[in-house]
């Protein structure tokens, strides 16, 4: 897929309020210092489609981005310890909880996780909400030019292996990314251009 267009749409925190259109939406989600504005923005070629920030946590709306005119990509607040009141993140937690389980454009969510770590807790119970309330999803591995390919397929199976003894029957189709090595960047575009074949042909079911 080719990126024609990319435009900042809406920001909000009522999910009654998003783009009310019969476009397909690809939600980004992660810890708060997962790398997911910049990832956003390697996909869509822009320097600063996204903001980016060293302080975690700076995605506090639901960010609604049009692509070439036919689907959004979402951007949600992140997850985590993201620098903000424990009020505030109730207020996240709420509205992405009502996205996710309300949202009918939403196609598939992409769940950031940092290749460099060990599987964290939060992101294993994260994506075990996403499977109990059937929201289609895969698995972004960031920052994998931190750590050498080896190293990254070698965290990879550890990461598998914690996903299958957490009761799932095969891991989730998933994704290595590097923003600033523009790694991934191909594959996962070629599979929102594959869904989105499917659904504008059987638009009828989409919505």
């Amino acid at each position: 897929m080719k990126i024609n267009t990319a435009e900042f749409v809406i920001s909000n925190s009522e999910v009654s309020k998003c783009p009310n259109e019969n476009l397909p939406e690809y939600a980004f989600i992660g810890r708060s210092n997962v790398g997911k504005s910049s990832l956003i923005n390697m996909l869509t070629n822009h320097k600063s489609l996204a903001k980016t920030s060293g302080r975690p946590g700076k995605t506090q709306l639901i960010n609604h981005f049009k692509i070439n005119l036919n689907w959004y990509l979402v951007d949600l607040p992140g997850y985590g310890y993201a620098r903000v009141s424990k009020k505030t993140k109730e207020v996240f937690q709420e509205f992405i909880t009502d996205y996710f389980e309300s949202r009918q454009q939403l196609v598939c969510a992409f769940v950031l996780i940092d290749i460099r770590l060990e599987a964290q807790k939060i992101d294993l119970e994260f994506i075990t909400y996403l499977g109990e309330t059937e929201v289609p999803f895969c698995i972004v591995f960031t920052k994998a030019d931190k750590i050498g390919k080896v190293k990254a397929q070698q965290n990879v199976a550890a990461y598998t292996k914690k996903i299958l003894a957490n009761n799932w029957a095969e891991m989730p189709q998933y994704f290595i990314t590097s923003a600033s090595e523009k790694t991934g960047r191909e594959e996962i575009l070629t599979y929102i251009d594959d869904i989105n074949q499917v659904v504008f042909k059987e638009n009828d079911s989409f919505i």
